[in-house]
């Protein structure tokens, strides 16, 4: 007996050791073919090779963070800066870096609106959904279910009874931050509804990280909204005349909106297996401004908005001004700021007080002091600002859905739109800077005490993730 014992322990330790060196082994290879940061692959290599089957089994779970998708364009629009006479400092200052990257031309004829906080946004887009005679299209990383998420899915099912094709889709993760989940009103409404990328914990792995965090409506083809808003209570006031959260979100109208369509409907494809083909009208100038879709995510379209950001900062001569919520920016982007800074440029960083994650805000401080140093002014906004505006030089804007942060620039499915008008970009900077809001300085950052400079450096580690 004793025998037989100490054969099946042999065997166990070598079943052991042989099924953590073959999941090390593919994890590894995958590693050194997929990773394209030395530090990344460096990090994953010893987690996958020095943790038996935790290791492998995390990198698996929270480490592939690319995925393929297949873009499609509805049409293929012309060249509009080589057919038109566009101001020639769009085209070559700001402009052609984006062109560059997304491989599309800016559209002209544009107008775009900007809806501060729900009060004005949710409004507006219940409006457009009850006018729709054709099709709408709603894409939201969370879908609350609470009196907003309920008038919305009322106006959807409404839209639906008329006739109009309805989509609906939601991040897998975002729909838990409300609970019960929203999907069970929309079965009831009868509304198609699907989760983009719902994780699996299981072979075959599902992706945890790679988050759809788009927020967009397209009606009819005609309008459009995006920007920083998900649908809740959370972006109106309560009872007792408090906000959780400032933001702002965007109407736009004209050709662009097509473009914005053609979002949606890849993000539809991939998420549901469906082709949505939709017939488009032919959108006349309704403005002067040039548009831009900028797509982003750990797919094809990855680095895109953080090229085009550090495109327009590199062309900055007079002013570059920046709100987000959650500002970790990488290396790179770091150093961006701090050259245009050192050029002269009046760059401002516009972020909260507090926000929702303190675990952020923490990590956030550890990084301030490199750029305060070097020129860059830090402002901090209360109550929790989570508008995303960039403007450069009053003439250039960047609108959207995304953070200044890891997570939002190379992890998660965002949506940024170009806006080439001076008259819009001086109000976004107007949003953006403000007498009343206190400035972060370098002797205020390192007058803090030694255990919160600890504290914020262990979490500034985790950055990538946060």
């Amino acid at each position: 007996m004793d025998a037989l014992l100490a054969l099946l322990s042999e065997n166990g330790t070598w079943l052991f050791t042989a099924g953590h060196v073959l999941g090390a082994a593919i994890a590894c290879i995958h590693v050194l073919l997929k990773k394209k940061e030395s530090r990344s692959a460096q990090v994953w290599l010893i987690i996958c090779i020095f943790i038996p089957y935790l290791g492998p089994f995390s990198y698996f779970l929270f480490g592939i963070n690319r995925i393929e998708t297949r873009a499609r364009k509805l049409r293929e629009p012309v060249d509009e800066f080589v057919a038109t006479t566009a101001p020639e400092v769009f085209e070559h200052r700001f402009a052609l870096v984006g062109r560059r990257v997304v491989q599309q031309p800016a559209r002209s004829g544009n107008s775009v609106r900007a809806l501060e906080n729900g009060e004005s946004a949710y409004p507006a887009m219940l409006h457009a959904i009850e006018q729709a005679h054709s099709f709408v299209y709603l894409s939201s990383y969370i879908f609350s279910n609470d009196h907003i998420g309920h008038s919305f899915v009322s106006a959807l099912a409404a839209a639906m009874r008329r006739g109009v094709e309805v989509r609906v889709l939601v991040d897998a993760i975002g729909e838990w931050y409300s609970l019960p989940r929203i999907k069970r009103e929309m079965a009831r409404a009868g509304i198609p509804y699907r989760r983009f990328l719902p994780p699996r914990w299981f072979p075959p792995f599902g992706y945890v990280n790679l988050r759809s965090h788009r927020k967009l409506l397209v009606a009819d083809g005609r309008v459009a909204f995006t920007g920083g808003m998900n649908i809740g209570e959370r972006h109106v006031m309560d009872r007792f005349g408090r906000r959780h959260a400032d933001d702002v979100h965007f109407e736009l109208r004209g050709p662009v909106v097509e473009d914005l369509v053609g979002v949606f409907i890849d993000d539809w494809q991939f998420a549901a297996n469906e082709l949505l083909e939709p017939e488009l009208p032919k959108l006349d100038r309704v403005g002067d401004c040039w548009c831009r879709v900028v797509p982003d995510g750990p797919n094809e379209d990855l680095d895109k908005l953080a090229s085009v950001l550090q495109g327009a900062i590199a062309n900055a001569e007079h002013s570059v001004s920046i709100m987000t919520p959650y500002f970790l920016p990488e290396r790179d982007l770091l150093v961006g700021l701090q050259t245009a800074a050192m050029r002269g440029v009046d760059v401002r960083v516009v972020i909260p007080e507090r926000s929702n994650l303190p675990y952020v805000d923490w990590a956030t401080r550890h990084v301030l002091s490199e750029l305060t140093r070097k020129g860059v002014r830090v402002f901090t906004r209360q109550p929790f600002s989570h508008a995303k505006l960039f403007s450069a030089d009053d003439r250039y804007a960047l609108i959207g859905t995304a953070n200044l942060d890891p997570r939002s620039l190379r992890l998660n499915f965002e949506l940024g739109v170009e806006v080439f008008d001076e008259e819009f970009a001086a109000g976004v900077g107007r949003l953006i800077r403000s007498d009343d809001d206190p400035e972060i300085d370098t002797a205020e950052l390192q007058a803090r005490s030694l255990p919160r400079r600890l504290r914020d450096a262990t979490f500034a580690l985790f950055t990538p993730y946060l």
